[in-house]
């Protein structure tokens, strides 16, 4: 268990004690996003973490209901550990819990190469794709949230927040009557993980906060510290923040958009920018819009990975429905804003934001690298509004679809790696069977009366 570097183990400890913090949180991502980890005192961080912290392999495996999905090499294979170590250059003191830092860890096998199925790691394999080409993959993540308050009357014991009609990017108390999401802000702000600005959205108690763009792993770092800090100071409110796809049959879904472009290593060229071509954007950016294209059913099981993501999908609702591109159109799946320069880029509009961030940003990257490894061209540009059958093929209309389809997309499987797309799929699958074996409330309020 040697194969760790310790060396800034004990200047880390140093430096979180001088800043009165005596508690080291070491986190990582699930498969479904949520942060896992371990609660550390720092005065025994060096020692405790130097060999790495075991968790059981199995945590990959665990439901929300906390249940266990027999991942390969989890449960039959005696339920073996993994390892996580601290990726100090992670590490921020968090706002709204004096005395504790979070960092993230990075997770291994027992004999120190990465664990396959880690999100992160996952997405370091991609981005490592990127790097052979000469290039650096940049991505700016935007979310939409939902804010909840508890209410006994209503049957599953929540309301929306600030309930009101027509309160699309109001700021203030008229949207916001507690001020949570100003509250929010400001501890997200100090948190150092390059949140920007925030605005209530279209739907009573839904909300976005944008961050801003940076290399594809800080990028999605931060977007999942994001979800979870959002979560955390919900709680620390009497709130339940929730980045459920659409969790009401009356208001629209929530989107996890990510502004994607790719730079020349020495960071001085946008390679999606073209001042020659017709619409400004390079053969490069081009291709890379055609491999998002060509691979979006696959990359809809990391994008909207959830039952209930594909209840947010349909014509007019701002969300795509069909594999498209068009040029700063919001109604294509692929959005390509109308900036040029340092700014070409993409704006991926599939996700939304029940998608884990490493795993989103590193389909979104796997799809892009091969249209650019494989010269894919996207076609023609969407003009109008979009929603027509007849101009483009549908997404997948069920979790079971986008499944199967990433199970059959080869190419995104090895890029991807192919013990990941295996562990990702097992997961989803038995989320799909526990899903039909269930009774639910739409069945009951449409049988009992009547049948």
């Amino acid at each position: 268990m040697g194969h760790f570097d310790t060396s800034g183990l004990q200047g880390a400890a140093d430096s979180l004690t001088e800043q009165g913090i005596d508690v080291l949180r070491l986190g990582y991502s699930d498969l479904i996003g949520t942060d896992r980890g371990r609660d550390i005192l720092v005065n025994r961080m060096p020692r405790t973490v130097s060999s790495g912290v075991a968790f059981c392999r199995s945590i990959y495996g665990t439901t929300p209901r906390g249940e266990t999905v027999d991942i390969e090499g989890g449960v039959q294979a005696g339920l073996p550990d993994i390892v996580a170590f601290p990726d100090l250059s992670t590490l921020l003191p968090i706002p709204w819990e004096p005395g504790v830092a979070h960092c993230i860890a990075d997770l291994y096998n027992p004999d120190g190469t990465p664990s396959p199925e880690s999100p992160r790691a996952v997405l370091k394999r991609v981005r490592e794709r990127f790097a052979e080409l000469g290039m650096t993959p940049v991505c700016g993540p935007e979310l939409e949230f939902y804010i909840l308050e508890a209410n006994e009357k209503s049957h599953n014991g929540w309301i929306r927040y600030g309930e009101a009609s027509g309160n699309v990017y109001v700021s203030g108390l008229r949207g916001d009557p507690e001020n949570v999401m100003l509250t929010t802000l400001r501890k997200l702000g100090a948190y150092g993980i390059e949140v920007i600005t925030a605005n209530h959205e279209y739907s009573s108690g839904q909300f976005e906060i944008n961050l801003w763009h940076s290399e594809a792993l800080d990028a999605a770092d931060r977007a999942h510290r994001f979800k979870n800090a959002i979560k955390e100071i919900a709680r620390s409110l009497g709130k339940l923040a929730t980045f459920m796809a659409k969790p009401f049959n009356d208001e629209g879904g929530s989107g996890f958009h990510i502004h994607f472009s790719m730079w020349s290593t020495d960071g001085t060229r946008a390679l999606f920018d073209d001042p020659t071509s017709a619409d400004g954007l390079s053969e490069i950016g081009h291709h890379a819009i055609g491999g998002v294209l060509a691979h979006a059913p696959a990359l809809a099981a990391l994008s909207n990975p959830t039952i209930n993501s594909y209840k947010r999908f349909g014509p007019d609702t701002l969300a795509p429905w069909l594999i498209d591109w068009g040029l700063d159109n919001r109604s294509a799946m692929v959005r390509i804003p109308p900036e040029r320069g340092r700014s070409a880029r993409m704006e991926c509009r599939l996700g939304d934001a029940s998608a884990n961030p490493y795993l989103a940003v590193a389909g979104l990257l796997a799809a892009a690298y091969l249209g650019v490894r494989d010269k894919i061209d996207p076609g023609p540009a969407l003009e109008g509004y979009g929603y027509d059958v007849t101009r483009s093929p549908k997404l997948p209309a069920t979790l079971t679809e986008a499944l199967d389809a990433l199970e059959a997309d080869t190419a995104m499987r090895e890029v991807l790696g192919d013990q990941f797309v295996k562990a990702f799929l097992a997961y989803k699958r038995d989320e799909i069977s526990r899903f039909h074996s269930w009774i639910t409330d739409w069945e009951f309020e449409e049988y009992t009366y009547h049948i």
